[in-house]
């Protein structure tokens, strides 16, 4: 993979990171007595030109 990709690939990962950790966070703090809390999350990454879908699931504890 060229560099270009590679650089491209980080840059778009961070933007996920960084985005759903504020989406989160926005969403807990307008939700009251999330302390303790279990929540079950789901993402799901597609991308328009190949044949991919890949679903990651996990725990986020309020």
């Amino acid at each position: 993979m060229s560099e270009d990709f590679n650089m491209s690939m980080r840059k778009f990962l961070k933007q996920v990171g960084v985005t759903s950790q504020q989406a989160i966070e926005e969403a807990m703090r307008n939700v009251p007595d999330t302390e303790g809390k279990t929540y079950q999350a789901k993402v799901v990454l597609t991308v328009d030109g190949l044949d991919l879908e890949h679903v990651v699931t996990g725990k986020i504890q309020g």
